[in-house]
């Protein structure tokens, strides 16, 4: 501290009022640092720096003196604080030995009170522990009397030779009461005649089971078939079940549920059952290589079926008499042999039905030894492996019998007399247009090609869903459709085709395929649904797919040679087209004779195809006769047969589309209002261009706005070559007026007709 002193008053005075003002605030901030608990380290570099070392330890060592004196007061306070802590702590010692003192009387007071309570609770559970022990001594006797009661009946068993039940007496005992037997003596009689009676039951069952095992398989034939014949009734009763949805749903469409049927299963007394079957015992001709496959395979599967229920039953129940991994060697060697066989069988056979046959008989085998543990799916995939070859030959046999029905079609409308009639040819198919039954004898639309040939279809559908239905495969209803879609496009469409152009000489003839076509395209649905349905898919899931109609080219067909035999008759009538008068002096007011006689023939067709065909096919073809009689005006009008023509002409072929009109709008009855219009769009062509001939204005022809909204079915090449027939009132000499005034339609007409040409 000296030292500091005396090291100050030696420094310079040059610095003055001014420097002992910047040592105060150095020594402020050095302060506030150490307060503040910041970084000294700028503080000492900087005294280094300004040779005041000294200065800087200074002012710390003020500052510490500073802080000891605050230390003191703050210890000074925290001992007044101890003093009276402590005078506290007396006063509640003083406190504390009065509570004791009131406890201790309290505790002697409660002594005196619960004193006749302790003797009571003694007295409680003295009498406890006396319940407890005759309790105990209850459950003893009553352990004993349950062992002695089993044992008395194992004895009875024993008597009976009912040994599985001596069995189940003498494991129950060991298992659940020999532990807590209460007697010694009991129980070492029991741990000393189980044992026995467990030597006596195995040797006197070792000796039924020998002899049950000699004949079991002497008969396995008869069991295979039996076990075959069991899954043969679990799948009858899984189709009833399946029919009673299929019903169920048709009742009531908006309530489909989802089912899923499985196989019940029987119970583990099949060997009883099997010994009463082979007691009644089954003759089957043994399974010879001489003897044809197809009515040998039933003897040959039902041997090996029987031979593996056998070997399953005595592996589970012989005791190790044999083992699993023998029975699973015997049972791939057999397996390999019956792919083997199929797979050469299959490839010899030419007839669907046989392999369907020996289909079914497999796939029941697969279900009947799958039920022991045996892996089948070798055996399945030899089936799906010949799925394609089964649909071919199937195609093929109804290919031939299509063409039977078909070519048997005597293109006359069905009749039936009796209410079965129509059961078994429309209702059977849904061919039906109405919920109500007609009444008897009833004249159907179609003829008798129609439910031949939907017979045909559903015995595919039948028989191609029953090769699919082995090993629950999923994706069945693809399959039949597939084959369903190709039998229907390539067979029967091909076929009606076929009958459409080599067959068909009438018009009667045509309307009636026409009308037999509008029939199957009901049908069609139905045979999608009825796939569906013998799949197991719901209706919703199998009709979300829109699917196009597969006879399509016949029915095109079928309407086009309608239409064309209609247009034949038309065309002798648009022949009278000749005797009209081009180039009349007064327009006719009751129409040309062509479409008089044209008209009467449409109202006659009419009147009969309403009877046999539907409203939309009828429309198709009335439709189609309507455009060509359009075109044979325009072309009647551009051909060679009218030189030159008149307003008066055109005037005529006004009333004569206005008829033909008038008759579209008469269809009304049959058609709906907005068909009937579709009709009249058919005369669109020859009507736009006599508007055109008669307009005041034709040269708004060239607006194409306009020929877009009134003059869209022209064509301007057309337009051209009859308008330039077109001959003008004022030119009926060759030597016109000087000075008369000219036609302005005529120089309208003029100038289309030039717009037009240069345009072409």
């Amino acid at each position: 501290m000296q030292s500091t002193k005396s090291r100050r008053r030696i420094s310079p005075a040059d610095g003055g009022e001014n420097s002992s003002g910047a040592d105060k605030q150095d020594q402020l901030l050095l302060s506030s640092a150490i307060c503040n608990g910041e970084d000294l380290s700028p503080f000492v570099r900087k005294a280094f720096a300004a040779g005041k070392p000294d200065f800087l330890l200074h002012n710390l060592k003020a500052f510490t003196r500073s802080k000891e004196s605050e230390i003191e007061e703050v210890c000074k306070a925290h001992y007044q604080d101890f003093i009276l802590a402590v005078d506290d702590l007396r006063s509640l010692l003083s406190d504390v030995d009065d509570l004791k003192s009131s406890l201790s009387l309290s505790n002697a007071h409660l002594q005196s009170v619960a004193q006749p309570l302790l003797s009571s609770l003694d007295a409680f559970i003295e009498a406890r522990n006396i319940n407890n022990n005759l309790l105990m001594c209850l459950g003893s006797v009553k352990i004993c009397v349950e062992i002695v009661e089993l044992c008395a009946r194992s004895n009875a068993h024993i008597e009976n030779d009912q040994l599985y039940l001596a069995l189940r007496c003498v494991d129950q005992i060991e298992r659940n009461l020999l532990k807590i037997a209460p007697s010694s003596t009991l129980k070492r009689m029991l741990e000393k005649h189980i044992p026995a009676v467990r030597v006596y039951v195995e040797k006197k069952a070792n000796k039924e089971f020998g002899d049950w095992l000699v004949e079991i398989r002497a008969v396995s034939r008869n069991l295979g078939q039996f076990a075959i014949g069991q899954a043969s009734s679990a799948r009858q009763r899984e189709e009833e079940l399946r029919m009673k949805q299929r019903q169920a749903e048709e009742q009531s469409r908006l309530s489909v549920r989802d089912c899923v049927y499985a196989l019940e299963e029987e119970d583990d007394g099949l060997d009883l059952e099997l010994k009463r079957e082979n007691g009644v015992g089954m003759s089957m001709e043994g399974v010879s290589s001489m003897t044809p496959f197809l009515e040998s395979h039933q003897t040959f599967f039902a041997q090996i079926a029987g031979f593996f229920i056998v070997e399953d039953r005595v592996l589970r129940t012989g005791g190790g008499l044999i083992t699993k991994w023998e029975v699973e060697n015997l049972w791939e060697l057999a397996i390999s042999k019956m792919c083997s066989v199929l797979e050469d069988q299959f490839s010899r056979m030419q007839t669907a039905n046989h392999l369907l046959l020996i289909k079914d008989y497999v796939s029941l085998l697969g279900v009947s030894l799958r039920r022991f543990g045996y892996p089948v799916d070798a055996l399945l995939d030899v089936l799906s492996k010949h799925r394609d070859k089964y649909h071919e030959l199937l195609l093929s046999d109804c290919r031939k019998q299509i063409t039977d029905a078909v070519n048997a079609d005597k293109f006359e409308q069905m009749l039936m007399k009796k209410e079965y009639e129509y059961s078994m040819n429309v209702l059977a198919f849904q061919l039906q247009t109405s919920d109500i039954t007609p009444a008897f004898p009833y004249v159907a639309p179609f003829s008798t090609t129609v439910p031949d040939c939907c017979r045909i279809v559903r015995s595919f559908i039948e028989d191609s869903v029953s090769f699919m239905s082995y090993g629950g495969q999923l994706d069945s209803y693809d399959v039949v459709k597939k084959y369903l879609d190709r039998l229907l496009s390539e067979v029967l469409d091909e076929a009606l085709v076929k009958l459409i152009k080599t067959s068909v000489f009438g018009v009667s003839q045509a309307m009636q395929v026409a009308a037999n076509m509008a029939v199957f395209e009901r049908a069609c649905d139905f045979f999608f649904k009825h796939a569906a349905q013998l799949s197991g898919i719901p209706l919703r899931m199998a009709d979300r797919g829109k699917r196009l109609f597969p006879l399509k080219k016949s029915r095109d067909a079928a309407e086009e040679m309608l239409a064309g035999m209609i247009k034949v008759k038309i065309d002798g009538f648009m022949s009278l087209m000749e005797n009209v008068n081009w180039l009349g002096d007064e327009p006719l007011q009751g129409g040309n004779e062509y479409v008089n006689e044209v008209i009467i023939f449409l109202e006659t067709l009419v009147s009969t195809a309403q009877q046999i065909l539907p409203p939309q096919v009828l429309k198709r073809v009335l439709q189609d006769v309507m455009s060509h009689i359009s075109g044979k005006i325009i072309g009647a009008l551009m051909g060679d047969l009218v030189k030159r023509f008149n307003v008066n002409a055109i005037t005529g072929l006004d009333i004569d589309i206005q008829l033909l009109e008038s008759f579209a709008e008469s269809q009304g009855s049959i058609l709906s209002e907005a068909e009937a219009n579709e009709l009249k769009l058919g005369l669109a062509e020859s009507r736009q261009l006599v508007n055109l001939l008669l307009s005041n204005n034709p040269e708004n022809f060239l607006n194409p706005v306009i020929r877009e909204k009134t003059y869209n079915a022209l064509d301007y090449r057309k337009v051209v070559t009859i308008s330039e027939k077109l001959r003008d009132p004022s030119d009926r000499s060759f030597f016109a007026t000087r000075g008369a005034k000219p036609n302005p339609k005529r120089k309208s007409l003029d100038a289309l007709i030039k717009r037009l040409r240069e345009v072409s």
